[in-house]
C-alpha cells in the first residue's frame, strides 16, 4: 500500500507554527515515499470553528506551498457516515447509550480525585437499557483486558493498558460525533497509512486503535512529534511574539525560509542548516525526528530569512516588497524601478518589512535625519564638501552611477579628503541614515531633484547647528 498522510487542523484559530511544522513533516513524508497528502478540516467543534479560520488555514497552506493531493475535506459534511459507524458499533454491542446526568459524573470525578485515582467513567450504564428517546450519549465499550502497543515512528514502543482507558463518549447528547470517533472514520475512509501529529495526541491513540479494531480494521502507523517551546522553555504562545504563520508573512519572512527553519525544529541532517524543498524531500526521515521538544529561536529564523533574501531573484523580491511599500504609503511606480531597489538592498535586510523601511527614502523625503548618523557626519567640516558636491551634481549632464561616482571622487581629490569624508555626509544627507547601497547607486536611484533638495536640507541643518554653537 502506498503511503498516505494527512494534515487535519481544527479551524478554531489561525495556523500556528506548531501546526505548520506538523503539516510540513506530513507533506515531506508523503513526498519522500511517493505517496499522497490529504488536507482535512476537523470542524466538528461547531461553537468555535469559523469560516475565517478555515480561510486563514487554506491561505497559509497556499503561502507555504504545501500542496495537497486530496481535500480539503470537512467533517461537518460527513455526519451521516459517522452515525452509520456508530450504529454499527451499537449493533455489535461495542457501544452503548449512557444517560448518566452531569451531576453524577461530576461527583464520580471528585471522589476519584479525592482518592488520588485517575478520573475515568465507571461503566455505570454498560449493562443498563437506556431508552433512545431520553437524553443520552453514546459510549464506546473499551476492552477491559490486554494492552494496546503503539510502535511510534518517533517515540518508539509505547504500551497502554486497556484497564486504564475508560469508555469514551463517541456521540454527544446533541447528536454530534466526538473527535476520537470522527478521526478514526476519516482515517479509515481516506486510506490514511501514516498519521503524523503533535505528541499532545499520544493518549488519544490507544482509544482510536481500539475503535479501529472493533471495526475489524488495521490502524495506521503513528508518529507523534514533540511540541515547540519558546526561547524561555515554556510552551510557545502569543506572548513569545508571532506564532501565526501569516503573521510571519506580514513581518516579511519568506515562505521557504520559514519552512527551512521549521524542518530544523526537531529534525537534522548532520550540521546542515540550509535546505531547499527538494533537499528536504530527499533527506527527511520521520524516524530521525527528536523525541525532545525544540525551542523556537527568532534570531535563527531571521538569519535563515536573510540568506534566502540574498539568494532570491530581485524580481520576485520586488513583487513581494511592493505591497509592503504600499503599507508605508508609497506607490512604487512613482520612483525608481523597484526591482533595482530590491537588487541593491538584498544584502542589507533580514526581512522584507525591514527592506521596505530602509528603501522608503528612494521614493519620498524623510522628516528627520537619523540622530546618531547626523551627529557623526553632518558637522561643520561637511559643509564645504557637501556644497561642492551639490554644485557639481546640479550641472551634471548624465545622471548615471559611473558619472555620479566620478563627482564624489573629484570633490574628495579637490579638497584633499578621503572618500569617506565626502561620501558619508552625502549619504546621510540623501538617505537620512549612515547605511545605504553604494553612494553612486544611492544617488542614481534617488534622482537629481530629490538629491539636490535633501543636500540643501542637510546644509541648512548644519548651518543652524553651527550658529547655535557660536551663540
Amino acid at each position: 500500500m502506498s503511503t498516505k498522510t494527512r494534515f487535519a487542523p481544527s479551524p478554531t484559530g489561525y495556523l500556528h507554527v506548531g501546526g505548520a511544522r506538523t503539516a510540513l513533516f506530513s507533506w515531506l513524508h508523503a513526498r519522500k515515499h511517493g505517496g499522497k497528502y490529504v488536507l482535512r478540516i476537523e470542524d466538528t467543534d461547531l461553537q468555535r470553528s469559523t469560516t475565517e479560520s478555515i480561510n486563514a488555514i487554506l491561505e497559509a497552506m497556499t503561502w507555504l506551498g504545501l500542496d495537497y493531493d486530496e481535500g480539503p475535506f470537512y467533517q461537518t459534511r460527513r455526519f451521516d457516515r459517522y452515525n452509520e459507524v456508530i450504529d454499527e458499533l451499537l449493533g455489535k454491542g461495542l457501544a452503548y447509550r449512557c444517560s448518566c446526568p452531569k451531576e453524577r459524573l461530576e461527583a464520580l470525578r471528585e471522589g476519584q480525585l479525592e482518592r488520588k485515582e485517575k478520573p475515568r467513567y465507571d461503566e455505570h450504564c454498560r449493562g443498563t437499557l437506556v431508552d433512545a428517546g431520553e437524553p443520552h450519549v453514546i459510549r464506546f465499550r473499551n476492552p477491559n483486558e490486554g494492552s494496546v502497543i503503539v510502535d511510534d515512528m518517533v517515540r518508539g514502543k509505547i504500551v497502554f493498558r486497556n484497564d486504564e482507558l475508560d469508555d469514551l463518549i463517541i456521540r454527544r447528547t446533541d447528536g454530534s460525533p466526538t473527535y476520537n470517533l470522527t478521526v478514526v472514520v476519516d482515517d479509515l475512509d481516506m486510506g490514511i497509512t501514516d498519521v503524523i501529529r503533535g505528541d499532545d495526541h499520544v493518549n488519544n491513540t490507544p482509544r482510536q486503535i481500539n475503535i479501529l479494531r472493533a471495526l475489524d480494521k488495521e490502524p495506521p502507523r503513528y508518529a507523534h512529534v514533540p511540541m515547540i517551546l519558546g526561547d524561555d522553555g515554556a510552551r510557545l504562545s502569543k506572548r513569545h511574539g508571532a506564532i501565526s504563520v501569516m503573521e510571519y508573512r506580514n513581518q516579511g519572512i519568506l515562505p521557504e525560509a520559514l519552512l527551512n527553519y521549521l524542518v530544523r525544529l526537531g529534525w537534522s541532517h548532520g550540521d546542515d542548516e540550509l535546505f531547499t524543498l527538494d533537499e528536504m524531500v530527499e533527506l527527511f526521515d520521520i524516524g530521525d525526528v527528536n523525541r525532545a521538544a525544540s525551542a523556537f529561536n527568532t534570531e535563527k529564523l531571521l538569519w535563515i530569512n536573510q540568506h534566502y533574501i540574498k539568494q532570491d531573484d530581485p524580481a520576485r523580491i520586488a513583487r513581494l516588497l511592493s505591497p509592503l511599500m504600499g503599507e508605508l504609503g508609497i506607490d512604487p511606480a512613482e520612483g525608481p524601478d523597484l526591482v533595482e531597489v530590491a537588487r541593491q538592498q538584498q544584502e542589507r535586510a533580514k526581512t522584507l518589512v525591514e527592506m521596505a523601511e530602509i528603501s522608503a527614502f528612494f521614493y519620498r523625503d524623510f522628516d528627520e535625519f537619523e540622530q546618531k548618523a547626523a551627529k557623526k557626519h553632518l558637522k561643520a567640516a561637511a559643509l564645504e564638501p557637501l556644497q561642492e558636491v551639490r554644485e557639481r551634481l546640479a550641472t551634471l549632464e548624465e545622471w548615471d552611477a559611473e558619472k555620479l561616482h566620478q563627482v564624489v571622487i573629484a570633490v574628495a581629490e579637490s579638497l584633499g579628503l578621503n572618500m569617506g569624508k565626502v561620501a558619508q555626509p552625502l549619504r546621510v544627507a540623501v538617505a537620512g541614515r549612515a547605511a545605504s547601497p553604494g553612494i553612486d547607486v544611492t544617488l542614481q536611484l534617488t534622482g537629481r531633484e530629490a538629491c539636490l533638495r535633501r543636500i540643501d536640507k542637510a546644509l541648512a541643518w548644519i548651518n543652524k547647528r553651527v550658529d547655535e554653537n557660536a551663540s
